[in-house]
């Protein structure tokens, strides 16, 4: 981590949250020295994270949280991790669709980021089982009024979950009578041993009908999903045909997903482009 007291809170906790899951742990006068600001300034960012659940203070310093493969957070609380690199995502992502396609778009904080990036792509037809993300176009549309080229919206029905997904049987019947052009995934865990996994029985099941009905699937994660595993796994890497990610993903991890799919980096040219 370079040392650097003008950098904003968000990239500060963002460094300090990589440095504790890749360490097992760091002490507080490590991450002053590292960061080059107070004392006070990190134990403020250990708060932060702390109250986000993605990290536990003990005395000096903070170690990483030790979460079951059951264990599901809320939308908020994913909300307030890796703004920036969602971001990112999502305005990588969105140059994927085109005028008048048919696409989907599943639960989670990256596609929701990602419907902001769609509003104005025009004659879409937009699949979702997340609440959240067709609030997005229906919020545009109320705010805006009725206008050419506006999205069609189908949202499941279905039981709703801590990240405001819908699953369950009525959205599995819904969504496997429909055929959609592309696919946007967000997902809880991605490994090259596990596939795409989630901690929520119910919504991997609907997770799969959205694979089954998409002609192409693209996953939309950040590098903090590498190596995570939840408890049921609903799709193989072979299965998707790209993921997009942000720079924060380690050149080995990039290397050995693009062994199974194809790798986008927001920001970055992709191999073998100018």
């Amino acid at each position: 981590m370079s040392e650097n007291q003008n950098l904003l809170a968000e990239q500060r906790r963002a460094l300090i949250l990589d440095e504790v899951r890749r360490r097992g742990g760091v002490r507080v006068n490590e991450l002053t020295r590292k960061l080059g600001v107070s004392d006070m300034t990190v134990r403020r960012d250990l708060d932060a994270l702390a109250r986000q659940g993605v990290l536990e203070k003990v005395h000096g310093g903070a170690v990483p949280v030790v979460e079951a493969s059951t264990h599901e957070p809320g939308f908020e609380a994913k909300s307030g991790l890796e703004p920036t690199a969602k971001e990112d995502i999502a305005r990588a992502a969105a140059r994927l669709v085109a005028p008048g396609a048919a696409i989907a778009l599943s639960g989670g904080t990256t596609t929701y980021a990602l419907a902001h990036r769609l509003l104005d792509v025009p004659d879409l037809t937009v699949v979702t089982n997340s609440v959240r993300v067709a609030d997005v176009f229906h919020a545009a549309q109320r705010s805006s009024g009725p206008r050419q080229g506006a999205a069609t919206v189908v949202l499941t029905g279905g039981v709703r979950t801590p990240s405001d997904s819908l699953v369950g049987p009525v959205a599995d019947q819904a969504i496997a009578a429909l055929h959609f052009d592309l696919l946007f995934l967000g997902v809880h865990g991605i490994s090259v041993e596990a596939g795409l996994s989630t901690p929520n029985l119910a919504e991997a099941e609907t997770n799969r009908r959205l694979v089954q009905s998409a002609r192409r699937v693209v996953v939309v994660a950040d590098h903090t999903k590498w190596g995570v595993v939840g408890l049921s796994s609903f799709a193989k890497l072979e299965q998707v045909d790209t993921l997009v990610t942000d720079a924060g993903l380690e050149a080995a991890a990039r290397e050995e997903i693009a062994e199974h799919l194809r790798v986008i980096v927001a920001g970055e040219p992709e191999a073998g482009q100018d």
